[in-house]
């Protein structure tokens, strides 16, 4: 089979520049497009040396609709206004579409999804290999144990990062949730202050720490009475997400149209 022909979006970004390094060194896929948004100042640089790589030939163009003619996927890690917009092109395009984008609202989500009967999504909020397992196993503890343990999820980030809590904690927050068999949206706690009274039970709870140039720390803790459980996962450089990302991409490239998750990439859907 040919060469999976990739577009990164938001190319000039950390995680662009960060994909664009990984596709050079991935065989069985190439780097065909590079999309800013509009308007940038980075328009018409060249991908390579953006990523600190020699000069490929690959100018950033604020243009999906031409970049996407000659291309069979599409890895985003952008914001969800973006993301959104490059949802339509991508579907009536029949790309692949890879989204970490996080931030997404339930009404991106829905838009996501109405795509998927002719489209192949992948979407998750993290894309590393090991936060996808660490899911997998907060699920199942979750399940094992009652609800005398309280579940608080801890996450930090670098001081640049505009949402909170992260993608990732609300992945392991949707798993907690889902091993308890309850709705997130109506079991969560956020932004504790003042006096809060005391903790409702059944709650998840979410807290979030900026600063510094932390790539991603997410700790999930299971308070029972007298002892804790703490399954945590420590991320050292964005390349692992970028990895996961163009490997989901490359695993999608086989499946039928619909949304998937790394959990469907991995293995880990029934674990």
């Amino acid at each position: 089979m040919a060469d999976m022909r990739l577009i990164v979006a938001g190319a000039g970004g950390r995680m662009g520049r960060a994909l664009t390094r990984v596709l050079s060194e991935t065989p069985g896929a190439v780097l065909t497009g590079a999309l800013e948004a509009p308007g940038s100042e980075l328009l018409g640089k060249d991908a390579g040396v953006l990523a600190g790589l020699p000069e490929n030939g690959v100018k950033l163009s604020g243009d999906l609709w031409s970049l996407s003619a000659n291309a069979d996927g599409i890895v985003d890690f952008t914001v969800p206004a973006a993301t959104i917009a490059n949802v339509a092109i991508a579907a009536e395009r029949g790309l692949v579409h890879s989204i970490g984008t996080t931030g997404l609202s339930s009404s991106d989500d829905a838009v996501i999804k109405s795509v998927t009967g002719r489209a192949i999504v992948v979407k998750s909020g993290n894309m590393s290999l090991g936060v996808n397992l660490l899911a997998a196993l907060v699920k199942r503890v979750a399940q094992s144990l009652d609800h005398a343990f309280d579940i608080e999820i801890l996450e930090m980030h670098h001081r640049a990062k505009i949402d909170a809590p992260s993608g990732t904690a609300l992945m392991l927050g949707e798993a907690a949730a889902a091993g308890r068999g309850v709705d997130l949206g109506t079991h969560s706690a956020r932004g504790r202050d003042g006096i809060t009274g005391a903790r409702r039970p059944g709650d998840i709870g979410f807290a979030s720490l900026r600063g510094g140039t932390v790539t991603g720390d997410h700790s999930v803790i299971f308070a029972g009475a007298m002892e804790r459980i703490t399954l945590s996962h420590h991320a050292e450089d964005r390349m692992m997400f970028a990895q996961g990302a163009i490997k989901a991409a490359l695993w999608a490239r086989q499946q039928t149209p619909g949304l998937y998750s790394m959990a469907d990439v991995l293995g880990l859907r029934d674990f």
